[in-house]
């Protein structure tokens, strides 16, 4: 669908459902299918998962919102949205640091996203190539010791060739897709790739239901234990509610951009904001069933799923065929985030420069190419290479590390704060109100949350980030 916007046209979705999983594609991705079961594992399980739901509701939908009303109202990129909203609302133009912010954030975060995105199609290569050899009846890597099976993740570190490679491999995928347009290409991947991650995450999270240890999971998750609600698991909690909805990244702005303006931004940003909370919920209960009937810790952080699932999946009747089509699943939900990252930039590019799209597109996949082979040989090659040693924040940390921390500790939670400082308090209440969707009560309670509970929410996120060491 072509949207006008001061005489002229741009490309926008469909239809409101191609928004919806556009969006639902963009915010479900790692953070929900790795992070969370790490988080959770790590955090003693039903305290931090409902805290985290209520995060999601008191933190993550405002701002989810706010950044998509901004994104409708200004129908550009994400910086030059921002500098209409607040030319409509009479304030200062500088107000578009923050999806400036959001911006550099989404390029340095696809610089790295896509060097996992390239372990994802390791492991799919691994179990493709175990289904040839040993067929599909068995569990995955049979005969193979426990020790061989959690050294593959190790093994592809040690291989800066083969990690270089997998990164442009998963960055050109995510290129073809991003150049084709929004209603020819990203929307084309959220239509189908969207409804096809949902149907395997069902199907494997059945399967465990009737073929893992559910009930002791079910008990995990969700049974409230009040003394395991300390300070770091509530602060954990938040950090997850905010990093699995994406975010201070301008992702949501930049989608927003393309959205009509029939389209009720309160009840979509609440259905996106319920399907990204629903899709961690089902990997909690997709992942853990499998861990724990096999014996295994789920305590084990970001190992869970490289490390300790595989070998889960060792002790599973057609554990190779049930592996397969978990880590097809999860590289679905990795590319159709990592579509979204890309867009952020090149949606900029275009309104900046008026570079076509194929251009913009490549010149933003160019460089996250450079320095995604920097990351990803920072974990060989160049271990030794601690490129910030001089801040104490990133003292010994590689470049991968270093990225990760920048846009994760820094850039995303001061966007995010700006971004609800910018609604709560600078943008013209009646722009706000025609476009946010709510009325009554609920206006009232969402002009709280962003006002209030949202920035200190942040805040407390930037000084963990910063000093993470407070809290413990």
């Amino acid at each position: 669908m072509a949207l006008s916007q001061g005489g002229k046209t741009r490309d926008g979705w469909s239809s409101r459902s191609a928004f919806i999983l556009a969006a639902i594609g963009s915010a479900v991705g790692l953070g929900n299918l790795w992070r969370f079961p790490a988080e959770a594992g790590a955090n003693g399980g039903g305290a931090f998962v409902l805290f985290y739901i209520l995060c999601v509701l008191m933190i993550g939908l405002p701002i989810l919102l706010s950044e998509t009303l901004i994104g409708r109202h200004g129908q550009a990129s994400a910086p030059e949205s921002v500098r209409r909203v607040a030319k409509a609302s009479r304030v200062s133009s500088h107000w578009d640091i923050l999806a400036s912010m959001g911006v550099l954030a989404a390029f340095m975060i696809l610089s790295f996203y896509c060097v996992v995105g390239g372990w994802v199609l390791y492991y799919i290569g691994q179990f493709m190539a175990d289904i040839f050899a040993s067929g599909v009846t068995g569990g995955a890597f049979e005969g193979r010791p426990a020790e061989e099976i959690e050294a593959l993740l190790p093994n592809l570190f040690g291989n800066g060739i083969l990690m270089v490679g997998l990164n442009a491999l998963f960055l050109g995928f995510t290129l073809f897709f991003v150049a084709r347009g929004v209603s020819g290409g990203i929307e084309l991947v959220a239509k189908w790739m969207m409804p096809a991650f949902f149907i395997l995450l069902i199907a494997i999270t059945v399967y465990g239901a009737f073929g893992g240890a559910f009930s002791q999971t079910v008990s995990y998750l969700f049974t409230f234990e009040p003394e395991k609600l300390t300070g770091p698991v509530m602060l954990a909690a938040v950090g997850q509610a905010f990093f699995s909805l994406s975010l201070g990244v301008a992702g949501m702005i930049t989608y927003g951009g393309y959205v009509g303006r029939n389209v009720n931004l309160g009840s979509t940003s609440a259905i996106i904001s319920s399907a990204d909370t629903a899709v961690a919920l089902l990997a909690g209960l997709c992942i853990f069933p499998i861990v724990f009937a096999a014996g295994l810790s789920v305590a084990a952080g970001p190992g869970l799923m490289f490390q300790t699932l595989p070998h889960a999946f060792q002790e599973m009747p057609t554990g190779s065929v049930v592996g397969l089509l978990f880590f097809i699943m999860v590289g679905f939900a990795a590319l159709t985030s990592s579509v979204a990252l890309l867009e952020v930039p090149t949606a900029w590019l275009i309104d900046k420069f008026r570079f076509v799209r194929p251009v913009s597109a490549s010149i933003v996949a160019g460089g996250a190419m450079i320095l995604g082979a920097l990351a990803a040989l920072s974990f060989n090659e160049l271990a030794d290479w601690h490129p910030l040693d001089f801040i104490p924040l990133f003292a010994g940390q590689g470049f991968f590390d270093v990225l990760d921390g920048i846009t994760a500790k820094l850039l995303m939670p001061i966007g995010a704060l700006l971004t609800a400082l910018f609604i709560g308090w600078f943008a013209d209440r009646k722009l706000v109100d025609l476009e946010n969707g709510l009325g009554g009560w609920l206006h009232l309670f969402w002009l709280f949350l962003v006002r209030f509970v949202c920035p200190i929410a942040l805040i407390g996120i930037l000084v963990v980030g910063i000093f993470p060491g407070m809290f413990e």
